[in-house]
C-alpha cells in the first residue's frame, strides 16, 4: 500500500514539474524576454562588427613553386625489387 502511494506521489511530482515547465516556457512574458534578449544580441553583434579593424592582406606571392622535372637522376624502383633486395 505504501509503495503504491509512493509511486503515485512520484508520478504526480513528475507531471506537475513537466506541466509548470511547459507553462513557463510557453508564457507570453518569457517569449517577450527571449525576443528582447535576442534582439539585443543582434544589435551588439552589428555594433562590434562595425568596430572591427580590417587587417591588411599580406599573403600575396608567398608560395614558391619548385620545378623538379629537371632532375633526371632519380632511381626507378619497382615494388618487387624493394622487397627482394637484401641489405
Amino acid at each position: 500500500m505504501i509503495r503504491e502511494i509512493k509511486y503515485l506521489i512520484f508520478f504526480l511530482i513528475i507531471i506537475l514539474f513537466t506541466f509548470f515547465s511547459i507553462k513557463y516556457y510557453k508564457s507570453d512574458e518569457n517569449q517577450k524576454k527571449t525576443y528582447t534578449k535576442l534582439n539585443l544580441v543582434e544589435k551588439n553583434i552589428i555594433l562590434y562588427e562595425n568596430k572591427l579593424p580590417i587587417i591588411k592582406k599580406d599573403t600575396e606571392n608567398i608560395i614558391i613553386y619548385l620545378n623538379n622535372d629537371k632532375s633526371s637522376d632519380k632511381k626507378k624502383y619497382s615494388f618487387w625489387e624493394l622487397i627482394n633486395r637484401e641489405n
